[in-house]
């Protein structure tokens, strides 16, 4: 699993994602490119991901949000 990924359980279940063995580099790659950072750097992609979601309830579900949709899109 990416380094982030135990600490997004949450907004993962709430946008209906299951990470698998065969999903997880998908899910990584789009975190990445949702909070434009580069694939593999971990730290600073939960980084982003923290500064987005929270302390503002409308950011975290734009995230969510976002998040679903590339996932379709995927």
């Amino acid at each position: 699993m990416s380094c982030y990924f135990r600490h997004m359980k949450d907004v993962l279940e709430e946008a209906g994602i299951v990470i698998t063995a065969e999903n997880k580099q998908s899910v990584d790659r789009i975190v990445h490119s949702l909070v434009d950072v580069p694939y593999k750097d971990c730290s600073p992609a939960w980084k982003a991901v923290k500064e987005q979601i929270r302390n503002d309830a409308g950011a975290r579900e734009r995230f969510i949000e976002r998040l679903k949709g590339a996932m379709t899109a995927h």
